[in-house]
């Protein structure tokens, strides 16, 4: 009778487990249905494109002006003492970022199935914010790369000089890998994403990502140019996902002038309540 029940409660499982992987998925590719999703497209394009003017005139001044420069005053690679500085550099890896936000995804769809109704509601409510964040670092990450292909950038001193023109378009290689920076992509876009849905934590999110792109310049991967392109692309691309899922009424809502605003989600008193209801025996 037991076994029975186990195979019938492990079934039960599995079918909730699958509905919420497919929810997942479609409620992402499902057609728009906010009535203000025009006026969000046409003011998340006028701040795109005046950023993108003001700050792609920024990073063409830093190339003539300051990308030499700045490379000579920075402490020879190698130096033992930046160790702290190698660390700190590493909480901005896209691949540990991406890999940490899905893991949370992960655990949000293997516990939610086992719990009741509103708890489970409530943690895929959360799993949806985690959904946005992890797909706004993914997107601008992607692009990123495709640049950094393209672009072919020598980084700091590859060629032997402070050259801040060294090129070879599609090279491919590390060493031409220079722009954009990958790892201000990942932190600009994770402070864009993360500050979309909690403004609180805006100001500590802005100092993470600032600390990343200062920790490429002092141990030479990239030019002043190079972050200040990452911080763009993870800008932008966390935008257009964010009005994605504005879009289709995923974790945001839309005003009437357009501008797209976080809808109130779990709060941090509820997800460990949850949590304590999930681990417990």
């Amino acid at each position: 009778m037991s076994v029975q029940a186990g195979i019938g409660q492990s079934s039960n499982y599995f079918y909730r487990f699958c509905a919420v992987v497919r929810l997942a998925g479609t409620q992402l590719v499902r057609s728009p249905s906010h009535s203000r999703r025009a006026e969000a497209a046409r003011r998340s394009a006028r701040h795109g494109l005046l950023l993108t003017t003001i700050v792609g005139a920024a990073i063409i001044a830093l190339m003539y002006a300051l990308d030499a420069r700045e490379i000579v005053l920075m402490p020879p690679r190698g130096t033992v003492s930046l160790w702290l500085v190698r660390i700190l550099t590493d909480f901005g890896k896209s691949a540990y970022v991406l890999w940490f936000l899905a893991g949370l995804l992960s655990a949000v769809a293997i516990i939610s199935p086992q719990l009741p109704a509103t708890s489970r509601a409530l943690l895929l409510g959360f799993g949806t914010r985690l959904q946005f964040v992890f797909f706004a670092v993914l997107m601008p990450v992607l692009t990123g790369e495709v640049i950094k292909w393209a672009v072919g950038r020598g980084r700091p001193f590859v060629g032997g000089e402070a050259n801040a023109f060294n090129f070879a378009h599609f090279n491919g290689t590390e060493a031409y890998a220079s722009f954009p920076s990958g790892h201000a992509v990942t932190s600009f876009a994770l402070a864009f994403a993360v500050s979309a849905l909690w403004p609180q934590a805006r100001v500590v999110m802005i100092v993470y990502a600032v600390l990343i792109a200062i920790s490429r310049l002092v141990l030479l991967a990239h030019h002043p140019s190079d972050v200040v392109a990452g911080a763009l692309i993870g800008v932008i691309g966390a935008m257009i996902v964010r009005y994605w899922f504005a879009a289709r009424r995923l974790g945001f809502a839309i005003r009437r002038d357009g501008a797209i605003v976080p809808l109130a989600g779990p709060s941090l008193k509820r997800l460990k309540r949850v949590a304590r209801g999930a681990s417990a025996p």
